[in-house]
């Protein structure tokens, strides 16, 4: 085979990995384990751009060197087939969606698999196939089964609580739960009707269904996830988005509050990750206290961080959502009030917190008293209050917080010092200040100041000490089709668990994906949507579970996915263990890996797995942003001139594919067929050539800027679109993807080739004994790759292996002793290459299955020194010398060296001086 025909290589190595199952990952308790894993992906009808893979291709340089390393390594890949991109489709086509999902995966396969990635394919999961929500509806089970025990600081059998209750009743109980669950006697548990225990143990579940407010979307018939709306509409689509209150089934993720947060002290992710999810829990010590309101039998319960700053509170402010800010609102403030907060509630709360430059807000017309001092204060709603933050009310303190601040400065409301430093001249106190008020706080240091606060609050029963987080339970239903079913029935409108014989509870059939007339999920419209028990028949769950419930246990099904009576078995979880690499988007930080991190908790609280944490080590990579091209209209004609000439025209730029463009240059002929308004298209050149300008922007369908990995492998090859991805830049950076730029990486591996190949073409290594210079080539490239790889810097691994291709050609060296090494090296990032040549040295056996070679330090210590030889300060000449010798001996050397005696030109030298390993400087 004379020249480098990437297209057969390659098709021939990715039929042969699959033929031979190379890449199927068993137990092998004599092998040491790695287990790599990619966020998998929701398949699309678009298909895969080169952004997609650098992830991909990270973890499976990664995973290819630690089998070279001797690992027994696990790496799947699957499917997150769930979701309403597919479902909207499925209500524009009436197409179901388990064949456009079932279409898209085998597009998304078949790119993956021309990449040439080392996946065991064996262990693909999807979502969507019921043999996989089976186990996903199993786990929805043990969590509605359980109950978190604040003692224990774990998850606990609902079985347990119940025993409690028949001997002690609840008043011992130290349990998560909602905040309103009366206490009970023993003897009262027992007189309890089934329905009434039912409800109690509700109130105590780790899933429970309660009512919520939720984004809801009527066009969409669906409840939104605040990442889903935008401005007051959904993301998808553009409709109006609503706040409302639903019955919901919610998880407790709040009981694993403090166990979230501590935990991220045993993960090796980087500090940003950390840092959003230590927000997004958002632990706080403080006070809970309440607030009488004036001339009414309700009371106002409020949070706050500084109880000591009680003196400066001259307002509260209510969530707009809350029930008790249309209570509280009297009748010469209605009009204005109610007005306000139908506009506000409409708002996500996400939007809410984010906008700090809206100030909204209403008067109720009704004051609450302040408990420490007896005054009156003004009762408000404010947008930016949260419903489901802390109670849903704060007390103001306008000297010290800066939204309490700025909402006061907008409706006039009075600021009160209460610590050293003025809002007037733009400083806000520090948390260490001193408590200058009047009240018996005066004088305290902040602490002191709260203790003493929370200590009469405690006293006088009015509040207590308390530790909030922000994080809120997690909604885990919507309203759609495509997704999973709860396992759940309802008996005198009490949900009841589906006995487990019966899983899984598939998706049944539907006329429409569309809500009912009257507003229920499309479940609602299947034929005899319920379930048999000895009672009778009941209905079952119309809502479908999250998007994020199927991804947050993905990780243990691909250690056994075709374990039918188990989710995993304990065999093949205590041998994998968790994710040593987990590559994937930051933008999961607050919701897959917050989830993931849930039910691995609590799965290992019932005994089921042997981990705490599902991700030991986490990089994010970056985006691989679009390199747009555009061409100039002159304005009112269909004539284009070049970048270079557009500035003596009135042009207007237009983005053009990328794919018609090569190294900035237009494709006249292919531009002219792209649109049929362009047919007769007129351009000006410059040089004979239409040069198109450039901009950095983000990859996407309207900039024309998308690159089909299909096209770079069709033109280039897998193993140069895998090096090139590798070749832009440190993998957790945002960088642009440019095709001009392939050329060289393209260049590179044909001149690796060839250093296997004589000037003819024909395959020609030797066995002779390398030199020198050719072992110190070898071993340095050796030594950096292995430490690019601890250090995930494969960018500069490339770098590594261009250096020494071209030192080596320069050599000319063709040695078995050097190449076969090489290959070896090369091969995690340009596997199809490297299989090839490794055949062609006559290997039986996959480059996969070899060891990858150890550096030897001997062969990069330098034995000689290149000597500076100064005459008079002025350097003269060079002498390579052994740096064994003493310093006489150099001294001999140089004297007698043809360029020295030229310049010395019979001259005594007064002075020679020597410094080994440095230099030799003649004074004459």
């Amino acid at each position: 085979m004379a020249d480098y025909n990437f297209q057969e290589i390659e098709k021939k190595w990715q039929e042969r990995w699959e033929a031979s199952q190379i890449f199927n990952a068993k137990v092998d308790p004599q092998k040491p384990k790695f287990y790599s894993l990619d966020m998998f992906p929701y398949p699309s009808g678009a298909g895969l751009h080169v952004g997609h893979p650098l992830g991909y291709i990270a973890s499976d340089i990664v995973t290819r060197f630690k089998r070279l390393q001797g690992y027994n390594v696990l790496h799947p890949m699957g499917y997150d087939s769930f979701g309403l991109p597919a479902e909207q489709y499925a209500i524009q086509t009436g197409q179901h969606p388990a064949i456009t999902t079932e279409e898209n995966i085998k597009r998304y396969t078949e790119q993956l698999k021309n990449i040439g990635f080392a996946f065991d394919w064996d262990k693909e999961v999807r979502t969507s196939d019921p043999s996989y929500y089976k186990w996903t509806q199993w786990i929805f089970m043990q969590l509605f089964n359980s109950y978190y025990d604040k003692t224990a600081d774990k998850a606990k059998d609902i079985s347990e609580l119940v025993k409690i209750f028949e001997t002690e009743g609840n008043p011992t109980v130290d349990a998560v739960s909602d905040e309103d669950v009366e206490i009970f006697t023993a003897e009262e548990w027992k007189g309890y009707s089934e329905k009434k225990q039912q409800q109690v143990l509700l109130q105590y579940r780790l899933t429970y269904l309660a009512e919520t407010t939720v984004n809801w979307c009527a066009a969409l018939g669906t409840v939104l996830s605040n990442d889903e709306v935008k401005d007051g509409f959904s993301e998808r689509g553009g409709h109006p988005v609503e706040r409302k209150k639903m019955m919901q089934w919610s998880m407790r993720i709040t009981a694993y509050a403090e166990r979230l947060l501590n935990d991220l002290d045993k993960v090796d992710w980087n500090e940003p990750i950390k840092e959003m999810q230590r927000n997004w829990i958002g632990r706080s010590k403080g006070a809970e206290m309440v607030f009488q309101v004036k001339g009414q039998d309700k009371k106002i319960k409020v949070f706050t961080t500084r109880i000591d700053t009680i003196y400066g509170v001259t307002y509260l402010a209510l969530a707009p959502e809350s029930e008790l800010a249309a209570e509280l609102i009297t009748e010469d403030q209605r009009e204005e009030a109610e007005a306000y907060i139908q506009v506000a509630k409409n708002r996500s709360e996400r939007e809410r917190m984010s906008d700090v430059k809206t100030i909204s807000g209403a008067f109720t017309g009704s004051y609450a008293i302040n408990p420490f001092n007896g005054e009156e204060i003004p009762v408000w709603v404010a947008d930016y209050v949260l419903a489901g933050y802390g109670t849903g009310a704060v007390m103001a303190v306008p000297a010290h917080d800066e939204r309490d601040y700025n909402f006061a400065k907008h409706f006039g409301l009075e600021i009160r010092q209460v610590l050293e430093g003025s809002m007037e001249n733009g400083s806000f106190p520090g948390r260490d200040g001193i408590a200058m008020n009047s009240g018996f706080l005066n004088g305290l240091v902040m602490q002191d100041a709260m203790d003493k606060a929370i200590e009469f609050l405690e006293e006088n029963k009015i509040g207590k000490g308390k530790i909030q987080f922000r994080m809120r339970d997690a909604i885990f239903t919507r309203q759609r089709y495509w997704g999973e079913p709860l396992p759940v029935y309802f008996k005198d409108e009490i949900p009841y668990l589906v006995e487990e014989k019966d899983l899984p509870i598939v998706l049944p059939e539907v006329d429409k994906y569309l809500p009912t007339e009257d507003g229920a999920p499309p479940l609602g419209r299947a034929q005899n949507w319920t379930y048999k028990t000895a009672d009778g028949e009941f209905p079952l769950e119309l809502s479908t579970m999250p998007g994020w419930a199927g991804s947050s246990w993905y990780f243990l099904r691909y250690m056994d996915p075709q374990n039918n009576t188990e989710f995993v078995s304990k065999e093949a979880q205590q041998y994998w263990e968790a994710v040593d690499l987990y590559i994937g988007g930051a933008e999961h930080a607050t919701g897959h890996l917050l989830y993931s991190r849930f039910w691995t908790k609590f799965l290992f609280d019932k005994g089921l797995i042997n981990i705490v944490e599902p991700f030991k080590k986490m990089i994010n990579q970056g985006m691989i942003q679009g390199r747009s091209n555009f061409v100039y209209r002159i304005k009112g004609t269909n004539q284009f001139v070049s970048h270079g000439l557009r500035k003596d025209h009135d042009t207007a730029a237009m983005h053009v594919d990328v794919n018609i463009v090569y190294n900035d240059q237009l494709d006249l002929d292919k531009f002219k067929a792209w649109r049929p308004d362009l047919g007769d298209a007129e351009f000006i050149l410059e040089d004979g050539k239409y040069i198109c300008g450039a901009e950095v922007e983000k990859m996407s369908k309207s900039k024309y800027n998308v690159v089909n990995p299909d096209d770079i492998i069709n033109r280039y090859g897998a193993d140069t679109l895998r090096l090139y991805e590798m070749f832009l830049g440190p993998l957790e950076q945002f960088k642009p993807w440019n095709t001009n730029g392939i050329d060289g990486v393209s260049k590179f591996l044909k001149k690796l080739w060839r250093l296997y190949h004589d000037k003819n073409g024909n395959f020609a290594v030797s066995d002779a004994e390398p030199s020198k210079e050719e072992l110190k080539a070898l071993h340095k490239t050796i030594k950096k790759v292995e430490e690019d790889m601890n250090n995930y810097s494969f960018n500069t691994s490339v770098s590594g292996f261009m250096i020494c291709v071209n030192e080596l050609s320069g050599m000319k060296c063709n040695k078995r002793a050097i190449l076969e090494p090489l290959a070896i090296i090369v091969s995690p990032f340009a596997p199809h290459i490297a299989e090839e040549l490794w055949s062609l040295l006559g290997n039986d056996r996959s480059i996969v299955e070899a060891a990858f070679p150890q550096y030897k330090e001997e062969f990069l210590t330098e034995n000689n020194h290149e000597y500076p030889v100064s005459i008079n300060g002025k350097m003269r000449a060079k002498l390579s010398l052994s740096l064994s010798l003493s310093k006489e001996e150099i001294e001999k050397a140089a004297l007698t060296d043809d360029t020295v005696s030229k310049w010395l030109d019979g001259k005594t030298p007064k002075k020679v001086i020597v410094v080994p390993g440095k230099i030799v400087n003649i004074v004459v």
